[in-house]
């Protein structure tokens, strides 16, 4: 036990301290605007150099900051949660590597060490999520990996493509070209790239999917490296994106995805899954905030997300881990009393998720939704926002009322008590979820945006979450309504709770054609005419040849009449 504990402690105490630095350096650097882009000369072997860049400013140093600190907690909490585990340190290995490759990417400005950190973090994501060695988890990781991969390759031409222009310092191209076709082809395809990471539509299946890894890894990666790569690769790119006109395709699919994520969430029962959902409907948030050009606000929503949604994972896993690995909420119920300091944590998390005022996720999801109010949207984008704002509210007070509520479901009992590792990780993260999002802001924003709309609008935000707390409350009550409205209404509520057929679209969709189209192949014509005109019918054809020969050699009158009678037929046929 006891190098079990030095293998987190020394992970822990790293990366906090690591995080501590990066975070005050990185608020430094944006008080006083400093930017360091650094050079550094590997390898040079005659006359090529290997070269690697860095670029140091508050954007990647403050992110750094933040996956360090949430990594650190995470790894604390790993020690609690993964007790039973003999192989601990090759888990806290591969988070390492995870952590490493994130750090990779963030601070990269050249597109091949951004391929390494990027093709690491889908190496080590399938690693971890086939952690558990089940039929699920590969299945799983296999879907997750493959999704990825289509990024990547689209990652890979990008690369290919930059070629032309003499370098792969993409910092450098930034402001320097215009509308050519060049420059939108390479913006189109770290656009697909950047969508695929961060499981935008139609590649959203795979994020649900990769919950079959362990909960601490999922508090990583739905809050600070795998799936905000994407939406982080994009705040770096958005000036580019910007200039040749693909935010408006990026803001319907950004929109859709918030509003898919966020309508199946109020249909599902698993544990995880909701909370990946979410995950999914705020980064679609993200998306549709950077097509609209607000780099900065998008990054201030990605550092505050990041702080409620890796605690809110921490104290799920508490939920899972003391009730013997059930993730239905159907099973939950009344935990405030077994489990108090992590409910109490799991509803901050929740409310911050709201958008409930002076938490986390208030002054970045408030702030998005008065722009959007003040900026010349469609009225479609308008609706996704605000009804997605409704639908979050709604799922989060099913949440609570399902777990934290004093409702006796399918059964309560509690099989463990709330360890002590696993608690300390956690109240690390709430003292953040609560006053990170203040503090940031200051950061951030040191002048204040004044943004004067009319009363409704300026007061909408608050009531359709207030709507959708009511809402939230009318779908927990339908469960235990005689008349289930769900049965009444199946194919409706199974499309709407299945993220609109797409993960069978992912799955069965692309692998039941396949096999049946490889089926219908091999039996027409592996096992068909491959057969008939190749062995077996050579085969066929050298046995009747033989027995033949065998006939006529056997001595018999009828044999030799046939002969007379053929040869005289072959003669009068020739004269």
């Amino acid at each position: 036990m006891n190098w079990r504990l030095n293998v987190c402690f020394i992970s822990f105490f790293f990366m906090f301290m690591l995080g501590l630095f990066c975070f005050s350096l990185g608020v430094y650097f944006c008080l006083y605007n400093i930017c360091y882009f650094i050079d550094w000369e590997v390898l040079v072997l005659n006359s090529s150099g290997v070269i690697m860049s860095f670029l140091f400013d508050w954007m990647s140093l403050l992110f750094m900051g933040f996956v360090f600190f949430i990594s650190s907690m995470v790894v604390f909490y790993s020690e609690g949660y993964m007790e039973s585990d003999i192989n601990l340190a090759r888990f806290v290995l591969l988070v390492l590597l995870f952590v490493l490759s994130m750090m990779l990417l963030i601070i990269s400005p050249n597109m091949i060490s951004i391929l390494l950190g990027w093709d690491g973090l889908g190496l080590v994501s399938y690693l971890l999520v086939i952690y558990y060695q089940n039929f699920k988890s590969y299945s799983a990781g296999m879907l997750t990996v493959l999704s990825n991969r289509l990024g990547d390759v689209a990652f890979l031409i990008s690369i290919a493509w930059m070629l032309n222009f003499g370098s792969w310092n993409y910092i450098f191209y930034l402001e320097m070209f215009g509308t050519s076709l060049e420059v939108k082809f390479i913006s189109f395809l770290v656009i697909f790239a950047a969508m695929t990471k961060s499981a935008q539509i139609p590649f959203s299946s795979w994020l649900p999917a990769a919950m079959a890894a362990p909960t601490p890894v999922s508090a990583l990666v739905h809050s600070s490296t795998l799936v905000t790569a994407g939406v982080y690769l994009m705040i770096r790119f958005n000036s580019l994106i910007l200039s040749v006109d693909f935010g408006k395709y990026l803001l319907f699919f950004g929109g859709v995805t918030m509003f898919m994520s966020g309508l199946g969430a109020n249909f599902e029962f698993d544990l995880k899954k909701i909370i990946a959902l979410s995950t999914l409907s705020q980064l679609g948030l993200m998306m549709s905030v950077l097509s609209m050009g607000f780099s900065n606000l998008a990054f201030f929503h990605l550092l505050t997300h990041a702080l409620f949604k890796a605690l809110l994972f921490m104290c799920a896993g508490v939920i899972i881990h003391n009730l013997g690995d059930f993730q239905d909420i159907r099973y939950m119920g009344g935990l405030i009393c077994y489990l108090p300091l992590t409910c109490a944590s799991f509803c901050v998390s929740n409310l911050a998720l709201c958008g409930m005022p002076f938490l986390a996720g208030f002054y970045s999801k408030d702030l998005i939704l008065e722009i959007s109010s003040f900026t010349d949207l469609n009225f479609m984008s308008f609706i996704f926002y605000f009804v997605s704002t409704g639908l979050t509210a709604s799922y989060t007070f099913r949440l609570i009322f399902f777990v934290v509520g004093d409702n006796k479901m399918l059964s309560s009992n509690c099989l463990g008590d709330e360890n002590w590792f696993m608690l300390k990780g956690m109240l690390g993260m709430v003292f953040m979820a609560v006053m990170g999002g203040s503090f940031l802001s200051w950061v951030i924003f040191p002048c204040p945006m004044m943004i004067c709309l009319p009363f409704g609008l300026k007061t909408l935000a608050f009531s359709v979450t207030l709507l959708g707390f009511g809402l939230g409350l009318l779908f927990s009550y339908f469960v235990f309504d005689k008349n289930v409205i769900g049965l009444h209404y199946l194919s409706i509520f199974f499309f709407a709770g299945s993220m609109w057929y797409m993960p069978y679209i992912s799955t069965q969709g692309v692998v039941s054609p396949s096999l049946a189209s490889g089926s219908s192949l091999v039996k027409s014509f592996d096992q068909g005419w491959c057969e008939f005109f190749g062995g077996q019918g050579f085969y066929s054809f050298l046995r009747g040849m033989s027995g033949f020969n065998q006939l006529i050699q056997f001595n018999l009158i009828s044999v030799y009449l046939s002969c007379f009678f053929m040869f005289i037929f072959i003669i009068m046929l020739i004269f």
